[in-house]
Order: structure tokens, then sequence, then C-alpha cells
């Protein structure tokens, strides 16, 4: 194991269980590192992760740091005061921030990383699994798991390694990939960014790191990511490759077949037609793809394999995951928690739903995305047929006076939304199944801990009396 930016050979993870940080976890503990870390509860994942031989602690405590550390990883969710890291800077532990953590391990390999305001989980999904199926062995660090957990990263043997890139905190401008894809470009973390412009800025720096003779694969449909393009186009030693449905793009796609749960995709790509499956509903989905393929390209992966291979991608848990059908219902798990996410899900689902309704539990992301974004939150949930909006999920936010769910409710009210409150979140699996007929489709939507809901609402389902 090489790691010469920081010492990584005894690190501690403070949030272990997270998504971000037990994918890092787990790689170095595959690398031979002596892996410890804490966690606020027990989980899948933590579990997984003392499979691997990493001592893991639940709560947090200052004499959970091992004597030994090597160096304390955090996110930027960890609290400044959290005891052990207190305790490592008092014992002159070196802190390194998880993306100081993750460039280390990029370190050496063809680093591909995927950025954009929604959609790179998806994006990094694809390619680890695609480039996987063509047998390039590639390392991968995704901010979701595929089909288990702990798939949510992987050491391979191949020189390939793709990571997810987040702009949330701007921990994006510490990698230097080869190829580099952004999807879209927009406002979102209003914690951290006080307008798009500062987005803008961040993003170029992010694109100011891929190496001398790299490539930089880019949406040609989003206004954002078109602004994007035009401020970077001029840039000595940057090759860009525009993607999307425009007329102008690159690599185009020129049309969608939605086939239930799954797309066919035709791109021109020479002059020439190449169709392929993509194994998710929806256009935005395919539209990733596309980004994948091209990405794949940038870094001499035969095309047609390569498109081929995007058809084993099967999905990443909380991404239009099916939780499971019971009465003639499914009930289907989304991430999504921007507007632009939200209304591309819903529009997807609606697409697979066919004659049936599309019904919606969704539980707002943060004070400060509410704050900021509640107007557009309730026009997205329009699209549905009816939905329940439970409480907002706070995460590492303290409460925001006069920002509540209601901001939301109201914005879909005027949209001419079907949408109600439910401040009880343990009632809202039987307000689901009450509500629900055969052949429609529920989706649990957002960020928190909404995903839990899945198997409780196909439990009522089975118990309840069919609706009228």
């Amino acid at each position: 194991m090489n790691d010469a930016a920081h010492d990584l050979h005894a690190p501690h993870f403070i949030g272990i269980g997270g998504a971000g940080m037990s994918g890092l976890a787990k790689i170095l503990a595959v690398r031979g590192a002596t892996v410890s870390g804490s966690d606020a509860k027990e989980s899948e994942t933590v579990r997984a992760l003392r499979e691997l031989g990493a001592t893991v602690f639940v709560g947090h405590a200052a004499e959970h740091l091992p004597a030994g550390t090597s160096s304390v990883v955090v996110s930027s969710a960890i609290r400044a005061d959290n005891p052990e890291l207190v305790a490592a800077r008092e014992r002159g532990v070196p802190v390194v921030h998880r993306s100081d953590a993750l460039a280390a391990l990029m370190g050496g390999r063809r680093a591909l990383a995927v950025a954009g305001t929604h959609g790179k989980t998806t994006t990094t999904s694809m390619l680890a699994v695609s480039l996987g199926e063509l047998g390039l062995e590639p390392s991968y660090a995704i901010g979701g798991d595929l089909d288990a957990p702990g798939s949510n990263a992987h050491h391979g043997a191949g020189e390939i390694f793709v990571a997810e890139a987040d702009e949330s905190d701007r921990s994006f401008h510490k990698y230097a990939p080869e190829v580099a894809i952004v999807l879209n470009v927009e406002l979102d973390h209003h914690a951290n960014y006080a307008s798009i412009e500062e987005i803008y800025e961040s993003f170029e720096t992010f694109v100011g790191r891929i190496q001398p003779g790299g490539t930089l694969v880019v949406s040609a449909d989003h206004e954002g990511a078109r602004e994007l393009t035009r401020r970077v186009a001029d840039r000595e030693g940057l090759n860009v490759v525009t993607v999307g449905a425009a007329a102008d793009a690159d690599l185009r796609v020129l049309e969608v077949e939605a086939r239930g749960m799954t797309s066919e995709v035709t791109v021109e790509l020479g002059g020439e037609p190449l169709t392929f499956t993509v194994s998710v509903p929806g256009r935005h989905y395919a539209h990733n793809a596309v980004a994948a393929l091209a990405a794949g390209i940038a870094l001499g992966v035969p095309a047609e394999g390569l498109a081929k291979a995007l058809g084993a991608y099967t999905g990443v848990r909380r991404r239009l995951q099916l939780k499971g059908e019971a009465r003639g219902v499914q009930v289907i798990d989304s991430y999504a928690h921007h507007p632009t996410e939200m209304a591309a899900d819903l529009e997807a689902i609606r697409e697979a739903a066919g004659p049936g309704r599309v019904l919606v539990v969704f539980q707002p992301h943060l004070f400060s995305r509410t704050q900021q974004l509640a107007e557009e939150m309730g026009q997205a949930l329009a699209l549905a047929d009816a939905s329940v909006v439970l409480d907002i999920y706070p995460a590492r936010e303290d409460p925001i006076p006069g920002v509540t769910a209601e901001l939301i409710i109201d914005a879909a009210r005027r949209a001419g939304a079907d949408v109600r409150a439910e401040h009880d979140f343990a009632a809202a699996p039987t307000l689901l199944a009450a509500l629900a007929a055969p052949g429609d489709l529920v989706l649990t939507m957002g960020a928190g801990d909404v995903t839990n809901l899945g198997p409780e609402i196909l439990a009522a389902l089975a118990d309840v009396a069919p609706a009228v």
C-alpha cells in the first residue's frame, strides 16, 4: 500500500458507516491497513466492515481512538467538538479530510471522477459495473451501495479508479482525474454556496484539476453545464466532449425508448447509430449511461463493448430500487431530494406505471435546502397522483425558524397537487397502504431515513383491505 500524501496505514474513521467514509475504509482494509472507526449506530455497513477486519465502535468517545492511530479521517459532517476528533488533536494525530484520503487512494491510477449536482452515484456505478463486466477490474468509490452493504467501494487489480466527486463542500477540488464527467450544474448545498456564481467557480476549479491532455465529458442539455463549457472551452490541454440530445452534442442521443423498467438508447457515434439497453427506467438514467460511455471511450475502452456492458448495470440501492410488491402494488425507493432529481424520478416512474397511479411519501432533506427550494419541490410533487410529506430530516443541520415541510406542501397545492402532511413517521406506512390500489406504484423519496418505510409499507399493504 502506497499512500504517500497521508499516513493511512492505521486510519481511524469518525462516522465510518457513512456512504463515502465506509467505501474508503473498505479499500484501505483490503489494501492491508489497520482500520478502525466509530459510528452512531449499528448497521449492515458496519458489520460488513468488521468482516473485513476493521474495528468499529458504536457511539463516539475519546477512548475509541486506538493507540497507534496514524491519522483520523473525517468528513465535513463531523463537528469540531466530536470527542474522538478532540482527542486526536490533543494527541497530535493528523486529521485527514475524506477527500484527501480518496485522492491518496487514487494516486498512481487512471482516475475518472464523476461530478454534478445530481446523478453522480448512478453514473459512477454504471462505470464501475460496466468496466468490471469487461474484465478491467477497476477500483471504485461510490456514494451508494450497488447491490449489498459494502458494495459501494472496491479495490481492483486494474489501472482505472472511478470515483464519485462531491461538490457539496468543494472537496472535489482535491482530485486530479484523467477524465472527469460533469452531468449538470445547479444551485444546491446552500449552507456552503451563496450563489450560482460560486457554484460555477467551484466547478471551474474542479475542471482545472483535470490532468493535461485529459478529457472533460459534460452535458450538452443542461444550461448550467453548457455555461460551464463556455467558461472552460478555451483551456489549453483540455479535451471537451459534450453529450446529450442537443443538436450540437459531440456524442448525440438520438432516441430513448422506454420499455417498462428499462430503456433502449440510440446514440450517434462516428456518424453511425449505436443502440444499447439500460436496465433502469427513465430518460435521465439513459443520459447518465451515455455520459459513462463517453468517459470510457476517453479512457480508450472500445465503444461497442462498453455500450453492451452498460446493460449489466441494474441499479444502485436507493436509486429507483424496487423494494417489493404486495397486493398488486410495487414499492420503489428513491434517493431524490433535489427538485430536479425528484421530477426526473417521478417522470421515469410515470412511464413505468402505465395506467397505475404514482403515490409518493416524501421526506425533505435539510432545513437549508427546504428554505431555498421548497417551491420547486412542491412543483415536482405535483407530478405524482398523490403525495404524503413527512417532517424535514435534519441530518447535520440545526432547525431554521419558520422552515418546515408546510412550505413544500403549500407550494405543491399551488401547483395543483393532491398532497397531505404526516407528522407521525410511524403512521405513514398505514396511510400509504390505505391510499394504494392494485397497479399503483408507491415511491419512498428522500435522502433521509424514509428509505426504512419501504418494507413497512409492504407489510401494511398485506394487512389492509384493497382501496376503493
